[in-house]
């Protein structure tokens, strides 16, 4: 049988870390960017004795069947769950929550596991797992830390009920077990056909519907829904899909939000860099004109869409998002795979700007965004350093320990992709986070290469 052991001191008492793992969303927060998992069925109650976890894991072309079961509750103190199906003999982990005082604790995973191997590969594949392990544990260690830490800087407001749209989308998944994770309910907005919950508020924007009286007494409103731009040309029938996915589900959700008795204090909606056009070297903030073309028009609409809600008195943010940096989707995730073959390399000229920022600073800027009242109108939620695509193209590369040496022309953009992939990876902006700034927002990977380490796992 084989010990492994992480322990590390934490900015919250033990009750609190132990509360934060016991909440809806915890075990979607401690999964690393980097290892792809689905979760197949969940039965019994949170981590409470008898309940049973069922997930897939994805090593590769290879996926692993994972049931766990949770025993040994004792809450403010420990649980474990133990595998009772998957790729190990034995798997018990223990998770231990232990006291220091009332405002710090230390968080103690410990696994007994045993491999189910000859002894020659034991020894091989120990090592191995040993290695995979410390990174995981480091991961999830420095997650909740986190977590907890911005969690705490509004704990004094209580928990709110906040609703979602989008909550399926890149942002919206992480965004929802982050708020769930720190006590927060989250209310989704369901279209169909998907089926709602009993917390859920249906709507169908393309039909016009929105179940208005269950958006009475919110705090807050968070609208992330959009249809992808990055997916397929733009032509004629496409960019009226777009339009409508943005502009009239802004117009509907801001329109019934006016018209509520008791409105939510804030209504958060993504807008895009796009805003900006192409302006090349052109150092752009908030206060900068928006651009030309599709996409800045595009933006322009979206963002006069929640008009309603602020002539209403409700305060509305546009957070402009540019390059969002996640391993499961967007850019990086299409990246990735390529990049991994040693088939990555620049873009066109390599010289136009790309405005990035990592998701959980995304997820962090949105939480801030909530709670802070100096953030109103447009908020450009980007890291403070922008890069070219060759400077993005030679860390990403160099994370991945493979050469950067097949670029992709322009003409084959032009041609592949139209004018999608013309406005998306040939053209850019400098865009600057100067309100953010100006709050003193806590980036937690304002630096590239930090960014997509904590993505990649390297």
């Amino acid at each position: 049988m084989e010990v492994f052991t992480w322990r590390s001191a934490m900015p919250a008492s033990a009750a609190e870390v132990f509360a934060w793992h016991a909440r809806p969303g915890a075990f979607e927060r401690l999964m690393p960017p980097w290892q792809r998992h689905r979760i197949v069925e969940r039965t019994g109650t949170g981590i409470l004795d008898g309940a049973r976890s069922v997930f897939e894991l994805a090593f590769g072309p290879i996926r692993v069947r994972w049931v766990a079961l949770h025993s040994g509750y004792q809450e403010g103190r420990q649980f474990r769950d133990e595998q009772i199906q998957g790729p190990f003999e034995v798997w018990l982990h223990t998770h231990r929550f232990l006291p220091e005082n009332d405002e710090t604790s230390w968080l103690e995973d410990h696994v007994a596991y045993e491999l189910p191997f000859s002894p020659l590969s034991h020894v091989m594949a120990g090592r191995l797992l040993g290695n995979m392990l410390e990174q995981v544990f480091r991961f999830r260690h420095e997650r909740i830390r986190n977590d907890l830490e911005r969690h705490r800087r509004y704990s004094a407001n209580g928990p709110q009920t906040i609703a979602l749209s989008g909550a399926s989308g890149l942002v919206g998944r992480r965004l929802s077990t982050f708020l769930s994770t720190g006590g927060h309910a989250v209310r989704r907005l369901v279209r169909p056909p998907a089926r709602p919950g009993p917390q859920d508020i249906r709507w169908n924007p393309n039909a016009g519907e929105l179940d208005a009286w269950a958006l009475e007494g919110l705090d807050a409103v968070v609208h992330l829904a959009g249809e992808n731009v990055a997916e397929g040309r733009w032509t004629k029938a496409r960019k009226a899909d777009l339009r409508a996915s943005r502009i009239e589900s802004t117009r509907l959700l801001s329109q019934a939000l006016a018209g509520l008795r008791r409105k939510p204090r804030v209504l958060i909606c993504a807008s895009a860099v796009g805003i900006y056009g192409d302006r090349g070297e052109t150092p752009l903030d908030e206060r900068s004109a928006p651009g030309e073309g599709f996409l800045a028009e595009l933006c322009q609409a979206w963002e006069a869409a929640a008009d309603p809600a602020r002539q209403a008195g409700i305060r509305v943010v546009h957070l402009r998002l540019g390059t969002v940096l996640a391993r499961e989707g967007g850019a990086l995730g299409k990246l990735a795979l390529p990049f991994s073959l040693g088939l990555g390399g620049r873009i066109g000229n390599g010289r136009q700007a790309i405005s990035w920022m990592a998701a959980e600073d995304v997820v962090g800027a949105i939480y801030q965004a909530l709670f802070d009242p100096r953030l109103a109108g447009p908020v450009n939620a980007v890291a403070p350093q922008p890069v070219t695509n060759a400077q993005f193209t030679r860390v990403l590369a160099r994370l991945m320990s493979r050469p950067a040496l097949l670029p992709l022309p322009a003409l084959a953009v032009k041609l592949g992709l139209g004018e999608m992939g013309e406005a998306l990876l040939l053209k850019g902006g400098r865009v600057h986070p100067a309100r953010l700034q100006a709050v003193g927002f806590p980036y937690l990977y304002g630096n590239l290469q930090a960014a997509l380490s904590h993505e990649l796992g390297v």
